[in-house]
């Protein structure tokens, strides 16, 4: 899966980015996938569980965790609520639908994104609550919480719902650029207070949650180039939260690091990402646009690690689960790297088709979607 293939998509343009590189009369030795390495693992990682939902077709579905429940969804149309610890359906939906994204879920409303701007939201029982329409394709899984089901679309617009009537409370409009990525851009919510959101163009803002008001919005980086190509300069992945520091990545710009409160700049770095990244207390991980994984101290920003050894492999957004560092790639491999300097522990193995979004947990349990529809439940021995 060529990197182009995952991300391209015009907002007022009919020519999509994929179709400028297809121009292109040779092709660019530097992005062949390098072969996996080889090494001796530390630990075992072994399948506990296998469920579906079906496959992505066109679109990038992420599954989410609440409890010891994981929700997943497929494009088919398929919803369902998984137990995360033996795989076995706690309840499942069949909408009447083609989905596009999906799911967001706070255990009590579970929210996906549906053909021509559809937005459906399952009940606790497994049964369609209600259902509305936005503006614009959606890409990316609604965020679910505090009352509220939060959905944007591709070009970066959102539109908050009473979660439990499906009433419109506010609408952010955030300007519009002339190109723009096709991966998901997921959101965060900042305690009960705000959202975080990252934005076509490079922006990263705060949202009140009651009103829809930016409390403040910042530049994660700026458009740099001639052509319109050269500017694309999206935040992809969702934004990450740990303690008062929020951190976010763009295409083609950087990875900055801001007080979540004022929103002030601590530390950032020229970076270009496609698939978001990852922090806790000690580490920030993301995978650059090559695939190249890279790990910054998160206080300093200052460089800690960097792995080279899956170029290309279009690696999904990365999981921190406890001393790992969790990443799938386009082959459907599973991939354990020390959070302390980025070697190699163990390696599992899915159904073969990418896994585009970041894995979860349910306690020690490792969950991961494929493009092909399967949830697979790893545990470590």
């Amino acid at each position: 899966m060529n990197l182009l293939k995952r991300i391209a998509v015009p907002v007022a343009c009919a020519m999509t980015v994929l179709a400028m590189a297809a121009c292109s009369s040779t092709k660019d030795e530097r992005r062949n996938p390098v072969p996996l390495t080889e090494f001796k693992p530390v630990f075992n990682v072994e399948r506990a569980w296998k469920a579906s939902v079906g496959k992505a077709g066109r679109y990038f579905f992420s599954p989410v965790v609440v409890g010891d429940a994981v929700y997943a969804a497929g494009g088919n149309g398929t919803v369902a609520k998984i137990d995360g610890k033996t795989g076995q359906d706690i309840w499942r939906a069949k909408l009447h639908t083609d989905l596009t994204a999906g799911v967001g879920s706070d255990g009590t409303y579970t929210a996906v994104g549906a053909e021509k701007g559809g937005v459906q939201v399952i009940g606790s029982d497994g049964k369609l609550l209600w259902k509305t329409s936005v503006p614009g394709e959606i890409v990316s899984p609604p965020l679910v919480g505090n009352g509220y089901v939060i959905v944007r679309t591709i070009d970066g617009q959102i539109n908050a719902f009473n979660a439990a009537t499906g009433e419109l409370r506010w609408q952010y409009h955030n300007r519009a650029v002339p190109l723009n990525l096709r991966v998901s851009a997921g959101m965060a919510f900042a305690g009960q207070a705000a959202v975080l959101a990252g934005f076509p163009g490079g922006s990263l803002a705060a949202i009140n949650l009651k009103t829809g008001d930016d409390y403040w919005q910042a530049p994660v980086s700026f458009p740099k180039g001639v052509t319109e190509v050269e500017r694309i300069n999206d935040v992809t992945g969702a934004p990450t939260l740990v303690g008062a520091q929020a951190c976010a990545v763009t295409f083609q710009g950087r990875l900055s690091c801001f007080d979540a409160n004022n929103g002030q700049p601590v530390w950032e770095k020229p970076f270009s990402g496609v698939s978001g990244l990852a922090e806790d207390n000690k580490v920030v991980v993301a995978p650059d646009d090559w695939s190249v994984l890279e790990a910054f101290d998160v206080t300093s920003g200052n460089l800690l690690w960097k792995n080279d050894k899956l170029k290309n492999r279009d690696l999904s957004g990365p999981y921190l689960l406890g001393p790992n560092v969790v990443v799938g790639d386009y082959k459907g491999f599973v991939h354990f790297l020390s959070r302390d300097d980025g070697s190699f522990l163990a390696r599992a193995k899915t159904d073969g088709s990418a896994i585009t979004a970041a894995p979860v947990a349910v306690d020690n349990t490792l969950i991961v979607q494929t493009h092909d529809g399967d949830l697979y439940g790893f545990v470590s021995r």
